[in-house]
């Protein structure tokens, strides 16, 4: 580790070495090209049975089958794929095309070259509003101050200066070192270059992402063992089948067929395109709500989150210094409350904006960030800065320096000369000798440094940083120097803050009463970190904020107990976000992790679901997440889970339509091997069915309407079974009748005409109940309820064409060859429909039962 910091200048020059063979930019992951990604959707384990079945069939001559599962496979491959790329294009067209110049010292010239040609040992000059191009040791630093948010999470600029640090002290504390991607806000200043590119701080950050393990979402985990455990079911159950049709006389070779035919029936092939089209659906609907998906099927994961670790700068604040509060007359009021007709308070308000530097314009803001405040507040006021520096110009001035920690101005008001006086309380509070109040000028006495000093800790203890603003006459023409600032006359206090975002109080709170707690992470310090957290509802206790230094002392098993007695954590640095959120990981919590800055990126990607934000977050902050905030809006996380919960519940719809029709398909399969009856099926039937009449109502499902419901409940367990004892109980007994009705269908028709027509019934039974049976997986309620009744208009439209299509092929000659049907009597038809209907009551009578038992 290079330890610069702790070096002389001098030597610091002597050590580095002018080295123009490294690039200066970071190396950019390489992506998987499109045909990687399209490979990547065929690892789930059922698509990986459904390809051995089409191998199987096709060898076996059955091709109809091969073509129609390989086409679903392909199908959802497209859409994942097209998905992923799709995100990724929106992200690249947030990406900044320009890159900032640097101004460099070579061969005595001073020149501007783009920052990516800066090359270790390069001097570089700086001033307000430039970007730091590299990692290097400070040279000159006059006034110099720079925002550190991104790499430190430090809200408030950072005092530099050029002299060694002979102690070993944290990154964030390296007051004689600046740091790439970080911007200069005031003075001026020279440094030398000691890193570039991948060694620099953000280098390293950059490099850590490409360790961080990426999590698979609650939703991939439970399909993947919800996959592995019905294939492994459905395997064992075949070979029954096959060993019952071996023994009752059939062939090898048919046997095995229709094995293979019951297992592609069994297995619901559709379950990872529905699955895959719900989530695209779900992203399509977020982009509108200010959420871009990076990852599909990170959509569900947001929704069974328990923890959310945030930033503070940037994500649950506005990350922009603003005027909070005025101290003036010996009292506080808010900016709201200022009357710019009381002329102590108007005095106060523009001598904080002629003792400035910022510039605030329409479109930019130049200056230290809490100079910017004081000025950007004179709008609210109605009062114009460009007017009052016009009227009162400045005649002379002592610049700010971080020694004396006060700045001075000098204007002609009303044909006299003042210097105002603008800086910390304590350096001011020695050189006070009166105070400004409404009947005049007054003693300042020990009464009123008592009464100044409780109200510096009542403001600060609200997180607010104060500066106090005071003036005198100047009676000689000569220029000020710093022994002018004696004898100062007191006029109030400016306190300000980074303010929370307006909605984040609510967010937080609503966070809270779906069961998922807020934790804020930030590199700011304790107090100003606290502050914020009481005041969006995250910190109730100052017992539950601790600083970073304080995880140092904790072994991992140990951090595991400290995380669910904490809320805020400060001071912290990249690691110990990670460490934070691999303990929270390790209780059993599926953790979102949220933030901009460049040190937030290793957490976003180790936690379960990062979230970026996608207007102030860093490339290599967004390239990390899993989904971004287009709007920067901490609120719009709420949103974003309520559409996760509410798609994974329309999921388990999909699931339980998909899985109840397969059952009873498979129970009238057994019922007619265990009877010694003929098969009730083709294996064109049953593709037919799982295919084609299943797929639309369960992508309809999959679309039913969001409930505000969702948010009142407690997060999902991460070990909790995708299956749980209620929907089994649901897909047995809803199969169980489904099948009745179809095994009842199968016996009529062979008993008027033979097996042919047996079979057909049967199948038109099936298809049509499991048509009507989408209405029944819409809700718990009974459909004759008015919480049971359909609201879904995709679920009707797709009951519709499926009727329709099933129909067709049951009535129409031309099918019969296709489909190896029957065509059906019109009196044939009634009895399928009415087989259906008597279905369709059963269960409705079930679910009321049910539900009364239930109360």
């Amino acid at each position: 580790m290079n330890e610069f910091y702790r070096m002389d200048i001098n030597e610091v020059k002597q050590s580095v070495e002018h080295d123009s063979t490294e690039k200066n930019a970071l190396v950019e992951v390489k992506r998987k090209n499109v045909l990687q990604v399209f490979l990547e959707q065929f690892k789930d384990f059922l698509v990986i049975i459904l390809i051995f079945a089409a191998i199987v069939s096709g060898f076996m001559g059955d091709m109809e089958s091969s073509v129609v599962i390989v086409f679903v496979i392909t199908m959802n491959a497209v859409i994942g794929t097209v998905q992923t790329r799709k995100a990724e294009s929106t992200l690249n067209r947030l990406k900044e095309l320009t890159v900032p110049d640097a101004k460099v010292m070579r061969d005595g010239t001073l020149m501007t070259i783009p920052s990516v040609q800066v090359q270790i040992g390069d001097e570089v000059h700086l001033e307000a509003g430039d970007m730091i191009p590299a990692d290097g040791r400070i040279i000159t630093a006059v006034n110099l101050k720079v925002d550190e948010s991104a790499l430190t999470g430090e809200s408030e600029p950072v005092e530099k200066f050029e002299h060694t640090i002979n102690e070993e002290v944290p990154l964030a504390d390296r007051k004689n070192m600046l740091y790439s991607g970080n911007f200069v806000t005031y003075g001026r200043g020279s440094f030398l270059v000691t890193n570039v590119g991948m060694t620099t701080e953000i280098g390293k950050i950059a490099s850590m992402l490409q360790s961080a393990s990426i999590q698979k979402t609650p939703l991939q985990v439970k399909l993947n063992e919800f996959g592995k455990s019905l294939s492994i079911i459905i395997l064992i159950f075949c070979a029954v089948i096959f060993g019952v049709d071996v023994f009752q006389g059939q062939s090898m070779g048919d046997s095995f067929m229709f094995a293979v035919a019951l297992a592609v029936a069994a297995i619901p092939e559709a379950l990872s395109s529905i699955v895959t089209i719900v989530l695209a659906f779900g992203t399509a609907k977020m982009v509108d709500q200010h959420v871009i998906m990076r990852k599909l099927h990170a959509v569900e994961g947001l929704g069974s989150v328990s923890v959310v670790c945030s930033d503070k700068t940037g994500t649950l604040t506005q990350n922009k210094m603003t005027v909070q509060k005025y101290f003036v007359n010996g009292k506080i009021y808010p900016v709201n409350e200022m009357n710019m007709n009381e002329k102590i308070q108007r005095l106060l308000v523009k001598a904080s904006i002629l003792c400035n530097d910022a510039v605030v314009q329409k479109d930019h803001e130049i200056g230290d960030p809490t100079e910017v405040a004081m000025v950007a507040v004179g709008s609210v006021l109605d009062i114009s800065p460009e007017e009052e520096r016009k009227r009162y110009e400045r005649k002379d001035e002592i610049p700010f320096d971080s020694n004396r920690k006060l700045m001075s101005t000098v204007h002609d008001i009303e044909e006299e000369r003042y210097m105002i006086v603008k800086g910390a309380f304590d350096m001011m509070l020695p050189k006070i000798s009166e105070i400004y109040l409404e009947d005049g000028i007054h003693r300042f006495d020990t009464q009123w440094k008592n009464k100044l000093e409780d109200v510096t800790k009542e403001l600060s203890n609200e997180g607010l940083r104060i500066l106090s603003v005071g003036f005198k006459k100047i009676t000689h023409n000569n220029s000020v120097q710093e022994e002018d600032e004696q004898e100062l006359i007191f006029i109030g206090f400016v306190a300000m803050m980074d303010p929370p975002r307006e909605e984040a109080k609510d967010a937080v709170a609503s966070c809270k009463s779906a069961g998922i707690k807020t934790v804020m992470i930030t590199g700011d310090h304790k107090g100003t970190a606290a502050a914020i957290a009481k005041k969006v509802g995250i910190l109730e206790d100052e017992k539950e904020a601790c600083e970073g230094k304080e995880l140092d002392l904790l072994s991992d098993v140990q951090l595991e107990e400290w995380v669910k007695r904490v809320s805020v954590y400060a001071r912290v640095s990249p690691e110990h976000k990670i460490r934070i959120v691999k303990a929270w990981q390790k209780q059993g919590a599926i953790v979102a992790m949220t933030g901009d800055g460049v040190n937030d990126a290793p957490a976003l990607k180790q936690a379960d679901i990062g979230i970026a934000m996608g207007m102030t977050g860093s490339e290599v902050t967004k390239d990390a997440a899993d989904m971004v905030l287009t709007d920067d809006n901490f609120a719009t996380i709420e949103v974003a889970v309520e559409n996760g919960r509410n798609i994974y519940e329309n999921i388990k719809k999909s699931i339980q339509f998909l899985l109840s029709g397969n059952f009873a398909g498979i129970l009238v399969v057994l019922a007619a091997a265990l009877c010694f009856l003929p098969v009730p099926f083709e294996p064109v039937h049953l593709l037919f069915i799982n295919l084609l009449t299943d797929s639309l109502p369960a992508i309809a499902l999959g679309l039913e309407p969001h409930q505000k419901e969702v948010m009142n409940e407690k997060p999902r367990q991460k070990d909790e079974a995708l299956l749980n004892s209620s929907m089994l109980g649901k897909i047995a007994s809803e199969g169980l009748i489904l099948s009745m009705v179809t095994m009842a269908g199968f016996l009529l028709g062979n008993h008027m005409n033979g097996p042919v027509l047996g079979r057909t019934m049967a199948f038109g039974v099936l298809c049509l109940s499991r048509l009507f049976h989408g209405f029944s997986c819409e809700s718990n309620e009974c459909i004759f309820d008015s919480k049971g009744r359909c609201k879904n208009k995709y679920l009707i439209g797709a009951f519709l064409i499926g009727a329709c299509l099933v129909t067709g092929v049951l009535m129409l000659p031309v099918f019969e060859t296709w489909f190896r049907v029957e065509s059906l009597t019109m009196n044939n038809i009634l009895i399928v429909y009415g087989l259906v209907l008597g279905g369709f009551a059963l269960v409705q009578l079930k679910k009321k039962i049910v539900s009364i038992l239930r109360k």
